[in-house]
């Protein structure tokens, strides 16, 4: 890698050659892509519902995916699988399966293209002993660089005291985390107006993060490395709450007994906001150091032109440069 490359720390892919293996693995758990366009996208299916109605080309069309990483003066895209494809509410048997061909074939992925590339593995989270295996195995003999994590693991919030295994060899690992949100609360009121997206995975987000805080996750683990998509949610926006909460409840001491600053302190975020002002609210709050470029690709609520979006921030050069892919070099040891 070049010192100086931009980096998109959020990116999925799930390539044909993946469904293909995974279906050989459990036909019902596989994503079929169906109505492929040449030049546009495709309608997902699992086990015969309809899991994404547009999936963008790029997420299974290597070739696609360089060409516009191209266009939008993107070096690497930081690999992530599909959030249909985390696999936490299965059997732990298959999901720890269906983790290592995903992150074999992600694996092959960034062998081919060294340069554009580097991969986060999927885990079987619902085994906490098996994804501290596969997280060991993936960095290791994989050459992937952390994990990509769902907000919850079926229902769980991330502060469970089963996954301390996880927690345990990504520290020792160094790996870097991008949790992403997933299985979002109060669904039944979400359904009109894309509020899913736009207030559900917010919400996750900020739900995920909360409990990696008040559990005690980052106070015991402080060398942690959690990037929390969509520019953590509400995050940056409530901690303010978080911290005046602290002080005037018995409940957020259970687990946290010097308070939240220092753990929330430790926290990343991708530029994923939709704003340049909030963009720069973001890095004032959180500090350069803690903002990741990331464009969601290839999905429409994603931001393409990241590059673009960051260097027309008004922010000084150093911190432009740290967030276009300096700091996420060094993070997941690319310098």
């Amino acid at each position: 890698m070049v010192k100086g490359r931009t980096v998109d720390v959020h990116t999925h892919i799930l390539t044909i050659e993946a469904m293909q293996r995974l279906a050989k693995l459990s036909p019902r758990v596989a994503p079929i892509l169906k109505d492929v366009r040449e030049h546009e996208a495709a309608v997902m299916e699992i086990n015969g519902e309809v899991m994404q109605v547009v999936v963008p080309r790029g997420i299974w069309d290597v070739d696609w995916r360089l060409r516009e990483m191209d266009e939008n003066g993107v070096d690497v895209h930081v690999l992530a699988h599909a959030t249909q494809t985390f696999y936490y509410e299965e059997e732990p048997a298959l999901a720890a399966e269906c983790a290592a061909v995903q992150n074999e074939d992600i694996a092959a992925v960034v062998k081919r293209h060294p340069d554009r590339f580097v991969g986060l593995a999927a885990l079987p989270m619902q085994a906490p002993e098996r994804a501290a295996a596969e997280l060991r195995r993936a960095m290791t003999a994989l050459g992937l660089k952390g994990a990509h994590l769902g907000s919850n693991i079926a229902g769980r919030n991330l502060d469970d005291p089963a996954l301390e295994p996880v927690w345990e060899a990504a520290e020792e690992l160094g790996a870097f985390f991008l949790v992403h949100p997933q299985n979002y609360a109060s669904r039944e009121r979400m359904s009109a107006y894309y509020l899913a997206n736009f207030v559900g995975l917010p919400f996750e987000t900020t739900l995920a993060a909360a409990s990696l805080v008040f559990g005690g996750v980052l106070e015991r683990h402080p060398n942690l490395k959690f990037c929390l998509a969509h520019g953590g949610g509400y995050v940056p926006y409530q901690k303010g709450r978080f911290i005046h909460g602290w002080k005037v409840r018995p409940e957020p001491k259970v687990h946290l007994k010097d308070g939240p600053e220092r753990s929330l302190s430790r926290l990343y975020y991708d530029s994923i906001v939709h704003s340049a002002h909030t963009l720069k609210f973001l890095v004032e709050s959180a500090g350069h150091e803690h903002v990741l470029m990331g464009s969601d690709y290839p999905f429409d609520m994603g931001n393409f032109d990241c590059v673009a979006r960051v260097r027309a921030a008004d922010l000084p050069a150093e911190q432009r440069d740290s967030i276009l892919g300096r700091r996420a070099m060094e993070l997941l040891g690319m310098a």
